[in-house]
């Protein structure tokens, strides 16, 4: 009789528990995937983080902003670079393709020691404003660093990683630095 009956509590109890455990589970779940998704979110970000810190020698590209129109675009790039003097410094930023086609270069005439990140715009730059395009920057002794931005005009350009040899020909290309003035 004792066995029945704590059986039957059971079922009832599980007949109580079912809708309310089953629900829950599923908030449990998705709130397990929201927790995956926001921590993957904040691992890539401080993935570009981490490769500017282990990158530190290297030049790189911090904002982008654009005035203008099409074919005639100004751009104003931020750059922060480990500059030394004229042994190490930005030498230039450039805008090229995904296909490897240089399509502007701003020279930068000079180290910029005590003013860091600086900004300095060029144009007119001569693109579409849907044309993809890179904008990086370029060490005079250590090449090219892999925080660009890249994107388009029309949509918008963000941040971004590439391998510092990437379209690596640019580098012999004119225009180049024909001295640096401090």
């Amino acid at each position: 009789m004792k066995k029945r009956q704590s059986q039957k509590q059971y079922r009832f109890i599980r007949l109580l528990i079912k809708p309310i455990v089953k629900p829950i589970s599923k908030v449990i779940g998705l709130c397990l995937v929201l927790v995956g998704l926001f921590i993957a979110c904040n691992s890539s970000q401080s993935n570009v983080d981490l490769l500017h810190t282990i990158n530190d020698a290297q030049a790189a590209v911090t904002a982008v902003s654009c005035t203008g129109q099409a074919n005639n675009y100004t751009l104003s790039v931020t750059i922060e670079s480990p500059d030394t003097g004229c042994d190490q410094y930005a030498d230039w930023w450039e805008v090229f393709t995904p296909d490897g086609v240089l399509i502007y270069r701003r020279i930068l005439g000079h180290s910029h020691i005590d003013e860091q990140p600086f900004t300095r715009s060029g144009g007119p730059v001569n693109i579409g404003p849907n044309d993809s395009i890179y904008v990086r920057a370029h060490m005079n002794n250590l090449g090219y660093g892999t925080l660009v931005y890249s994107g388009t005009i029309g949509q918008e350009l963000n941040q971004d990683i590439i391998d510092t040899d990437f379209a690596m020909e640019l580098e012999t290309m004119s225009p180049l630095p024909e001295n640096c003035a401090f």
